[in-house]
């Protein structure tokens, strides 16, 4: 299904689907199902619990090495509010054969925020994922990104074709779905109405964390709130304003320039498209579609999971993943 295609009840089934991923957590902040849970005694299962081999920082950009000194470098970047704790079971898996670098973006997961006066957020994580590779001479490195992580990938393979040897994006793409027809002024205008939607008390941000997994992110409610306790640790000025940045955002133009393959892991639920009206070959033709330009796209759908593939499914986005790596 191309977007020339679409016809307009599928163009509002479409914009429905985006508004669920870009607003719902916000609209939601509320909901009477959705109270700040007090921390848990123990500690929480989705913490980050492996140590790396070196820490250090990159443009504000903190980066955890881990795994083997020689292979195909993997640079993994978590998405919004996140840490490096969504990729532990991903650095378990490809550490022996893999350098990893795994990235937490000022402001995510107890980071300090960027200073007010500096550029965007995310093209300052742009220049420093594009700074890493430079400065360690990563030959060739597969950028691995969930949502805003995977869009930062298409950025700095657009931005640097022949430094990137792959990108995979777990349900992260070039334009916010639903945006893709609107007037530059128009997206700056909803991108405006994100970050006004973010809570700036902690308690209340806390609360938007935990409904945001319980609807979007996560399948099991019990992992939702543990998941939800690590991301309210998030600065919440900065998450309003990487989601602003992502919204405002339109990388399709730059998309032919890209040289590597990209994989799209697209996260498919059936209970949740059944309300959206979307089929699961139909969400992964439409990415598919948003992608449109790029020399290489592989889109795979991961189901049944959510937004956070990684964590709803690890198998099935570790396999999509060492599959693409062996074609490379």
């Amino acid at each position: 299904m191309s977007l020339c295609h679409t016809t307009r009840k599928q163009r509002l089934i479409h914009a429905a689907f985006a508004l669920l991923l870009a607003l719902g957590a916000f609209e939601k902040s509320h909901a009477a199902d959705a109270p700040a849970d007090a921390p848990a005694a123990a500690p929480n299962r989705f913490a980050a619990t492996l140590a790396p081999a070196e820490r250090f920082e990159v443009g504000g950009v903190l980066v955890e090495r881990h795994g083997a000194s020689a292979g195909r470098p993997l640079i993994l970047i978590p998405g919004l509010a996140s840490g490096s704790w969504v990729w532990q079971d991903t650095i378990r898996a490809f550490a022996a054969s893999h350098p990893i670098y795994v990235l937490t973006l000022p402001g995510f997961d107890g980071r300090p925020a960027a200073p007010a006066a500096a550029a965007s957020p995310f093209s300052a994580a742009r220049a420093a994922v594009e700074q890493l590779i430079a400065e360690r001479h990563l030959q060739k490195p597969v950028i691995v990104g969930h949502s805003l992580g995977g869009t930062l990938g298409y950025a700095v393979a657009e931005d640097r074709p022949a430094a990137v040897g792959g990108v995979v994006s777990i349900d992260g793409l070039p334009v916010m779905p639903g945006t893709e027809t609107m007037a530059p002024a128009q997206r700056s205008q909803m991108a405006a109405g994100m970050r006004g939607r973010v809570a700036t008390d902690p308690a209340a941000f806390a609360r938007q964390q935990q409904s945001y997994m319980r609807t979007i992110g996560v399948l099991d409610m019990g992992k939702a709130d543990a998941l939800a306790q690590l991301s309210a640790r998030s600065d919440p000025a900065a998450t309003g304003q990487y989601a602003a940045d992502v919204l405002n955002l339109d990388l399709r133009p730059g998309l032919k320039d890209i040289g590597a393959p990209l994989l799209v892991i697209s996260p498919y639920h059936d209970l949740d498209a059944a309300q959206q009206g979307i089929s699961e070959s139909a969400k992964a033709d439409y990415y598919k579609a948003l992608l449109e330009g790029a020399p290489r796209v592989q889109v795979v759908s991961v189901a049944p999971a959510r937004h956070f593939a990684m964590i709803d499914q690890p198998e099935k986005v570790i396999d999509a993943i060492r599959s693409f790596l062996a074609s490379l």
